[in-house]
């Protein structure tokens, strides 16, 4: 195995966008109504409500990300494929590369919004 794939990671996400995103518009809010009406505190109590119907077995992760995601990955279950360093945002690297696979991230941070990350190889 090169050193260059050794270094990769899978992970799925769930992205919330808030009034704070870089992009305020989505798959399933296209001109942005409700991501400019949601503050971040209310993405992030949305997001952590998600994130605990996933860890109790309540939900699971790749039906939670096609219906809530503001990510176009939420058509594939949130699934990004697998990605090196510097392929994504600082916090969201460094959030995907500290988890074991199959480990779900508390909430991420970025420009694009508020996320939880399923690490998945």
């Amino acid at each position: 195995m090169s050193s260059s794939s050794a270094d990769k990671v899978r992970a799925s996400h769930i992205l919330i966008k808030h009034e704070g995103s870089r992009r305020k518009a989505s798959w399933k809010d296209p001109e942005g109504r409700i991501i400019s009406n949601t503050t971040r505190d209310a993405a992030v109590a949305q997001l952590k409500a998600l994130r605990d119907d996933i860890v109790s077995g309540k939900s699971k992760f790749e039906d939670v990300a096609s219906r809530y995601s503001d990510c176009s990955s939420a058509k594939r279950g949130g699934d990004l494929g697998s990605f090196g360093r510097k392929q994504m945002q600082k916090p969201f690297e460094e959030a995907t590369y500290a988890l074991k696979v199959g480990e779900i991230s508390e909430i991420v941070d970025t420009d694009s919004g508020v996320h939880i990350i399923k690490r998945t190889g």
